[in-house]
């Protein structure tokens, strides 16, 4: 192994990550956010996933910088011909919906139907994508969050940010830095959810 060529075997310092790791608040974050640099490196590692029948069967759509309020003006058109009588308050929510955080990445799930390979595994990849960019975030040093919420169910919205056919949003995950201490959650008791056949 060339010394340009990183470790592969990092065990306690990945195990001490994945036990440690949490979602910051997509509401408590600012900048900086990752660099281009960086950005592509979460993406890369995101696209390593498990995906059975080699279909890569996700997109990102990356909203940084001018986009993140351009898409903001997106959602809130999609909310008033959603629900006409909108308050004026949601509109400016969905406004700064996307400017909570330096960069957000829509990752679109795109399973194919019709083929040997499940639909179901398609998404569950798609998930893994979500769950690999967070820990990628995290281990350069940022905070991440995997968020749904009503616009990335909404039919408009998937349209107007240029989903295809068959195309759903698995998530949006938010990059940036803590604006404060990021607290842990309340953890299962393994003695609950590990049975033995």
């Amino acid at each position: 192994m060339d010394s340009a060529t990183p470790a592969l075997n990092r065990t306690a310092s990945t195990l001490d990550l994945l036990l440690t790791r949490r979602s910051g608040s997509a509401k408590a974050m600012t900048g900086p956010g990752p660099s281009p640099d960086q950005l592509r490196t979460v993406l890369t590692a995101a696209a390593r996933v498990p995906d059975h029948g080699k279909l890569f069967p996700w997109r990102f759509i990356v909203f940084e910088g001018e986009a993140r309020a351009r898409a903001g003006e997106v959602l809130a058109q999609c909310l008033a011909e959603s629900e006409p009588g909108a308050a004026s308050e949601r509109l400016e929510t969905e406004r700064g919906r996307f400017l909570r955080a330096p960069v957000v990445v829509a990752v679109v799930s795109r399973a194919r139907e019709s083929i040997p390979i499940p639909v179901w595994e398609q998404e569950l990849s798609a998930g893994a994508v979500c769950q690999t960019m967070l820990i990628a975030a995290t281990a350069m040093g940022f905070v991440a969050n995997w968020l749904t919420e009503w616009c990335a169910f909404n039919a408009l919205v998937k349209e107007r940010l240029g989903l295809r056919p068959g195309e759903r949003i698995a998530g949006f995950v938010y990059i940036g830095t803590a604006a404060a201490p990021v607290e842990d959650r309340v953890r299962p008791d393994m003695e609950k959810i590990v049975t033995r056949f």
